[in-house]
């Protein structure tokens, strides 16, 4: 009976460590494709195509880079401000690249890669509506998506504001059109989106300093280094090979509607 006992002791720590030991990346392969969670509304980092009627943008092709490197087909699952976290620690995505600013906060319950995109917070208002900054939203309506990091800087900016949070941004720019607030509050690229894809948009300006800087990260399921590291070695030789520069001058180039000058430069490692 003791030698039983042993047995089925050493054989769970086996198995234990054999679980413990298949990560994310084994995981993928099995499966034959990586799961990224990516927003289909935030033009032109993840939204629906009017031609292909499919998901595209900025971070759908990040997500591709990744999965090409480990050699998978990609999977696209939508998510929200508010579902993004859930859905990864669920498990019911294997990374997240959907506009995701990384703060300690959230270092509690996921990891991140390194800053794949750079943003600053501001406003878009409506052109000659009074107001250029924060300092203006006093005792007004300033609208914005439910769970951002956008919901609780403008609080913080701004206490006497009346903040109205929406599941997606467009919802919060239609209720600038509609009068029922008097600025939209989000990363600069995305108000840029939402702006030119209006079929007026010299009737809205963005305004204001940045309220926060907004640095990117892809989100990860936290104590797997080993996934991790594979993200970020995608990120660098993105970097490295000018192949980011093509993805991003696609999206915010020159020739786009989304024009955003390259002013910074992604932290890379030696090799």
């Amino acid at each position: 009976m003791k030698r039983l006992v042993l047995l089925a002791v050493a054989l769970c720590v086996v198995l234990s460590g054999t679980m413990a030991h298949a990560g994310k990346i084994e995981d993928i392969k099995a499966r034959g494709a990586l799961v990224c969670g990516v927003k289909d509304s935030t033009v032109p980092f993840g939204f629906i195509d009017e031609q292909s009627k499919q998901i595209v943008g900025f971070d759908i092709d990040i997500c591709k880079a990744v999965a090409d490197k480990l050699g998978v087909k990609l999977e696209l699952k939508t998510v929200t401000s508010a579902t993004r976290i859930p859905m990864l620690t669920q498990g019911s995505v294997d990374m997240v690249a959907a506009t995701m600013t990384h703060k300690f906060e959230r270092d509690d319950v996921i990891d991140f890669s390194i800053t794949y995109f750079m943003d600053g917070q501001k406003l878009l208002v409506k052109k000659g509506g009074g107001v250029k900054s924060a300092a203006d939203l006093k005792g007004k309506k300033v609208a914005t998506a439910k769970g951002s990091t956008s919901e609780k800087n403008i609080k913080a900016a701004q206490p006497e504001a009346t903040v109205v949070s929406f599941d997606e941004y467009p919802q919060a720019f239609l209720a600038l059109k509609q009068g029922k607030a008097e600025a939209v509050t989000t990363d600069s690229t995305i108000l840029l989106g939402l702006r030119n894809s209006d079929p007026e948009p010299d009737k809205w300006e963005i305004v204001g300093d940045y309220i926060s800087p907004e640095p990117y990260g892809l989100g990860l399921a936290e104590n797997d280094s080993k996934f991790r590291d594979l993200v970020n070695r995608t990120l660098v030789d993105l970097w490295n090979t000018g192949e980011y520069v093509k993805i991003y001058d696609k999206w915010f180039g020159k020739d786009t509607k989304y024009y955003l000058p390259l002013t910074w430069k992604m932290e890379t490692w030696p090799y």
